[in-house]
């Protein structure tokens, strides 16, 4: 019993041997914890750089297309643009410096008026569009019946390819046997020739245009206006807002940037039409080029004259173009936004 007394009252300086052990062994036990510790604030980093290695492995194969599918026919359409290559792209061509540029610009029988062309048919197409778009979107903004219907009608220019539209309307609007010109016999005006005039060809091929893509800018706006908060408009209701007041200061704000990247998606398309022009036109847009747009007029270039070295100086002028409409338009929506 003393010894056990005396176990229990030991004084501290012996009491303190094993303390003090046990306080070396946590401290060493600490340690480890700490490197532990130390490798956790570690790991993160590891992880992140393993991430990001993934990423690039991952991106590399689409990268590698982009490559190779889009930035080598640049690069080679521009060294082209600078060669005088003619009949074969493969034979014997020279380098003749900014000739075809040039040439391109100072063109005032097909280019410029190609270019000119291609402004009105992108400017006129797309302004009928997103008015006619915005308005239908408005209209199927409120569920009603039947709207599935309408929105599958709505989509069957969409699913319909450029060739089989363009001899549609060739059908339709065909001066003789046409029913385009039958309705307007029963309606007591005079028949038209559409596609057969000079002067009508253009802006028929634009109401054919507006006839395929307006279903698209619907879609789009619609898409942003199911988006757009309620609590806006139902406060300018509140205070005593008209349809109109609430559509132009409240509705069509908000809907900005929507309107913004439809306008940019769908004036790049417009831009680069092709099909429906050579479905309806043929080469060369008409007898009187009267609907050659540089597209069609690269074509041609191209495959008819087999001018490379000049079509691949128009075809560097048109991406330019459609750079600086992009990046204009870009700004432009920037500015509205802000």
């Amino acid at each position: 019993m003393r010894t056990t007394e005396a176990a229990t009252t030991m004084p501290d300086g012996a009491a303190g041997a094993p303390r003090g052990a046990r306080g070396s062994r946590t401290q060493g036990s600490r340690t480890p914890g700490s490197r532990t510790q130390g490798s956790r604030t570690r790991a993160p980093r590891t992880f992140e750089q393993a991430n990001r290695r993934l990423k690039w492995a991952m991106l590399a194969p689409a990268l590698a297309f982009v490559g190779l599918m889009i930035v080598f026919p640049l690069v080679f359409t521009l060294n082209l643009s600078f060669t005088d290559a003619f009949g074969a792209v493969n034979a014997d061509k020279s380098y003749v410096g900014a000739r075809n540029f040039i040439d391109a610009l100072g063109d005032t029988r097909r280019f410029l008026p190609a270019a000119q062309r291609t402004v009105i048919f992108t400017v006129g197409a797309v302004l009928v569009e997103t008015v006619l778009g915005l308005a239908i979107a408005m209209l199927m903004r409120r569920p009603f019946r039947g709207m599935r219907w309408v929105r599958t009608v709505l989509i069957i220019p969409l699913l319909t390819t450029p060739v089989a539209i363009g001899i549609l309307w060739l059908l339709i609007l065909d001066p003789s046997n046409g029913i385009a010109n039958h309705l307007l016999s029963s309606l007591g005006l005079p028949p038209q020739e559409f596609l057969g005039s000079v002067s009508q060809s253009l802006p028929t091929l634009m109401l054919i245009d507006v006839w395929q893509w307006t279903p698209m800018m619907t879609l789009l706006l619609l898409a942003g206006l199911t988006t757009l908060p309620e609590e806006p408009e139902e406060a300018a209701l509140v205070d005593g807002a008209n349809s109109w007041q609430r559509f132009r200061y409240v509705i069509l704000p908000m809907l900005g940037p929507t309107l913004a990247t439809a306008l940019v998606l769908r004036a790049v398309d417009a831009l680069k039409t092709f099909d429906i022009l050579y479905a309806t036109k043929g080469a060369g847009g008409g007898s009187d080029f009267e609907a050659e747009t540089l597209n069609v007029y690269a074509y041609g270039l191209t495959f008819d004259y087999q001018e490379y070295g000049l079509a691949s100086a128009v075809l560097a002028l048109f991406t330019l173009f459609i750079i600086g409409v992009v990046v204009l338009l870009r700004r432009r929506s920037g500015r509205k936004a802000a």
